[in-house]
Order: structure tokens, then C-alpha cells, then sequence
């Protein structure tokens, strides 16, 4: 059985029609300035809400019936093909912002070097954003979402009530979250108890990070994926809820910040050929600095994430909407 009706009820429907609808709208204006290239915000923009359309067509399946050419394959490849582009965009912005008077002069041409390289990737990388709004699968992916809005279908799950449902939705990405394996990292067992580990030196971090480092960008994907999911949901909650929506941004900001710094070095040296801390080493330091203070900042976090306490609190926060 499907429904044809748009709901006039705050129901799962309304939710899915709503979220749908915001970021369709959100995503596809940019569009335009996109394809002209003036400006990066717009690229960092129509990348996000992609991603964003991305998570509410997938998580809101269950009370939809979306064309089969909006499939989380096809919108996540247009994510995926901005989001390189967007990549080097960030390169860029970190490169020049490295790129500093004090530098030693041969570390100056170095970069310069590299900045020069970043430039023909990002040539490619365009083009291939701008052949991808130009084409069939493009274009056919928005119209159906724009047909989809002008004529929702819906499963029988529309109908149910909101506040019913949305601790089912929400759970199970808040149990993928806290028992993600990233939060192990730089810890131990001592007796029956998880210990985080301090007071390590830089040389240490790094170590952790080369071993692990894939390990906590996954976990960063996974705070990402509960944020986006749980904003859509903060007029149904109080303010404890939104205290834990801000708190995951800041912890997919900080191992955000980590990530980027790693990317960079593995970038450079890939470019030179050779060991950073030999071809530019203080610009190697710098990067190094980064993801000490990164460190610094996640354990505390990592700290509470791990307590009984927080993983309840929060899954009671989750489990009773207002």
C-alpha cells in the first residue's frame, strides 16, 4: 500500500517531506555559482547539502517511495565528485595559509612548487565537477526529486506519529556511534576499566596516528552521519538533545582538523617525492603542532564518550522526545 497525499500532520511523512524539501533547495542553488567557479563557499555549500540530501533520502526510506534513479549510490557519487573537488579547495586554503614571509626562502619555493602542482589537480578535479552537472544522470536525479516534491508517495510508515517513531530512527546510529572502535584509540585496559593515556609526547601522537589514523576518520564520519541526522529533529527535543548535537560537531571538527593535517603531509610528500621533514621542515613542524594540539583537545571528549554515564544519557535524551 503507498500514499499519495502529501501529510498535513507531523508525522514520519511530514518529517521526510520537510527535510527533503529543505535540502533540495539548500543543494541545487548553488548550483549556478558552481559552475561558474568565483567563489569556494559555493562549492563548500552544494557539498554539504548533498551530503546532507544524502542522509535524509537514505535514512527516511522506510516512509518513502523515492524514484529509483535517487538511490544513496547515485547521490552519494555527486557527493563524492564535489567533495573532491572541495578537498583540494582545503588543500589550497591550508597551502597559502602555510605560505608565510618567515618561512625560509627554499621552503617558500617549495610550496610554491606544490601550490603550482595543487593547481592542475584542481583543473581536473573541476572539470570533472562541471561534466557531472552537465550529464543525464545529473539532471535526471534532480527532476525526480523535483517530481517527488510536487507528487509525494509515501509508505505506511508516513503515517505514524512522530515522537512514536524517532527513537527507533535515532537509536541504532547513536549505538553505531558510541561503539565505533575510534574511540579505543590511545587507550588500554588496566583491570577490568578503559583508560584513556596521557601526556604523550608529539613523537608518540604520531606514531598512533600513522597506526590509526584511518580508524578515527571513520569515527569522524560517523559523528558526522548522527549530526546530520539528529538536527533534523532539535524542535522535538529540549536543550540537553541540542547540547549533544553541538558537541558531536565539535568532535567531527576536531578530528576533522587532524585528518585534514594528516592529508596534507601524505599530499606534500607524495609531491616531493620525499620526506617532508627533510624538504620542508618547518612547514613538517607546523603540520606536526596541529595534530598535537587536535590531540590535546579530542581526549577530554574521548574521556566522557567513553563513561557509562554519557552513553546513557544520551540514549535517555534520544529514547524521550518532548
Amino acid at each position: 500500500m503507498t500514499l499519495a497525499a502529501k501529510p498535513t500532520v507531523k508525522n514520519l511523512g511530514h518529517y521526510a517531506y520537510s527535510a527533503i524539501k529543505k535540502h533540495f533547495k539548500k543543494t541545487f542553488k548553488w548550483e549556478t555559482e558552481v559552475k561558474k567557479d568565483k567563489d569556494p563557499e559555493a562549492l563548500h555549500q552544494m557539498r554539504v547539502g548533498m551530503r546532507r540530501l544524502r542522509t535524509v533520502t537514505s535514512r527516511f526510506a522506510i516512509a518513502i517511495n523515492l524514484p529509483k534513479v535517487v538511490s544513496d549510490k547515485n547521490v552519494g557519487k555527486i557527493a563524492r565528485r564535489l567533495g573532491n573537488l572541495r578537498d583540494l579547495d582545503v588543500l589550497k586554503e591550508t597551502l597559502e595559509h602555510l605560505s608565510q614571509p618567515q618561512l625560509p626562502k627554499k621552503e617558500q619555493q617549495s610550496l610554491q612548487t606544490a601550490l603550482d602542482a595543487l593547481e592542475k589537480q584542481r583543473e581536473n578535479a573541476l572539470a570533472d565537477v562541471q561534466t557531472m552537472l552537465k550529464d543525464e544522470r545529473y539532471k535526471s536525479i534532480k527532476q525526480a526529486l523535483k517530481d517527488w516534491l510536487d507528487e509525494p508517495n509515501y509508505q505506511q510508515l508516513a503515517c505514524l506519529p512522530m515522537q512514536e517513531v524517532l527513537p527507533d530512527l535515532l537509536l541504532p546510529e547513536v549505538s553505531n556511534f558510541l561503539l565505533h572502535p575510534g574511540w579505543l584509540v590511545g587507550t588500554q585496559i588496566e583491570g577490568s576499566q578503559l583508560v584513556v593515556l596521557h601526556n604523550w609526547e608529539g613523537e608518540k601522537i604520531e606514531k598512533e596516528l600513522a597506526k590509526n589514523g584511518k580508524t578515527l576518520h571513520s569515527l569522524r564520519k560517523q559523528a558526522k552521519r548522527i549530526r546530520y541526522q539528529m538536527e533534523l529533529f532539535t524542535d522535538l527535543y529540549g536543550k540537553n538533545y541540542t547540547a549533544y548535537v553541538a558537541e558531536l560537531k565539535s568532535i567531527q571538527d576536531i578530528l576533522g582538523s587532524m585528518q585534514d593535517s594528516i592529508v596534507m603531509a601524505e599530499w606534500l610528500e607524495n609531491i616531493f617525492k620525499s620526506e617532508i621533514e627533510t624538504q620542508i621542515p618547518t612547514v613538517a613542524n607546523k603540520l606536526a603542532e596541529n595534530r598535537y594540539q587536535m590531540w590535546q583537545q579530542w581526549q577530554p571528549l574521548q574521556e566522557r564518550y567513553l563513561q557509562g554515564k554519557t552513553k546513557q544519557d544520551l540514549h535517555l535524551t534520544v529514547l524521550y522526545p518532548r
